[in-house]
């Protein structure tokens, strides 16, 4: 993953946000050891949520569902407010989360559950997509198997 939504080459950006601090260390993990990837932030609660995307807008953000602060459908339309381009990942321990969350605003769905590989392939998916694409959705939401 080199290439940002905006064109320019390099690292990706991706806030990570998730109300446990183990989660949240995994995921930096995770993300920092395919190449290409920066955490360039982390968020514990909507709030901090929020003011990390209007003071850097990152690339990507991998977002609990669950997150403290405000339900999914409140705040994902003023994330987009903040930043339009910018492509979110809803991950979700609770697969019947799915709907919500791509109603709400979401480009993609991952279960919890999931393998490492496949939160990878659908950040990479979203990423790639939106480097392509400019109207709307730039990936396909995707179920926990």
């Amino acid at each position: 993953m080199n290439a940002r939504p905006d064109g320019d080459v390099g690292a990706v950006r991706v806030l990570v946000a998730d109300g446990k601090p183990k989660v949240r260390s995994a995921l930096k993990l995770l993300l920092e050891q395919d190449g290409g990837v920066a955490v360039s932030a982390e968020a514990a609660r909507v709030n901090e949520l929020l003011e990390q995307v209007s003071m850097s807008c990152p690339d990507a953000i991998l977002l609990d569902c669950d997150l403290p602060g405000l339900s999914v459908s409140e705040f994902l339309p003023q994330l987009r407010s903040l930043c339009p381009r910018i492509r979110v990942v809803a991950l979700c321990s609770r697969p019947e989360m799915q709907q919500a969350a791509l109603s709400a605003g979401a480009d993609a769905f991952v279960g919890k559950t999931e393998s490492p590989e496949k939160l990878l392939e659908v950040l990479r998916e979203c990423l790639g997509a939106a480097t392509t694409e400019n109207d709307g959705k730039a990936c396909y939401g995707h179920a926990a198997s």
